[in-house]
């Protein structure tokens, strides 16, 4: 796996929604690329910091009910 490889799917590696193998192959590749292995640590950083400030605010019901009438009718046309 290479330098551009990991940098595509840094952020998947970070949610931990790879499979095993994949996280593996990009964990070997940061143990042994100081320069992607310090990519990762400022990914890191930048997405935590962001999920510490940002508030989950719910969605208004009438925006649900729009939205999932317009998610049944794109069903319908497929």
């Amino acid at each position: 796996m290479g330098c551009n490889d990991v940098q595509r799917v840094i952020y998947f590696f970070l949610d931990d929604s790879l499979t095993e193998s994949k996280k593996q192959d990009i964990g070997k590749h940061l143990n042994v690329c100081p320069e992607c292995g310090q990519r990762m640590r400022i990914s890191k950083r930048i997405r935590d910091f962001f999920r510490r400030r940002m508030q989950q605010i719910p969605a208004p019901e009438r925006f649900k009910t729009r939205l999932s009438r317009s998610i049944r009718a794109i069903r319908v046309d497929f």
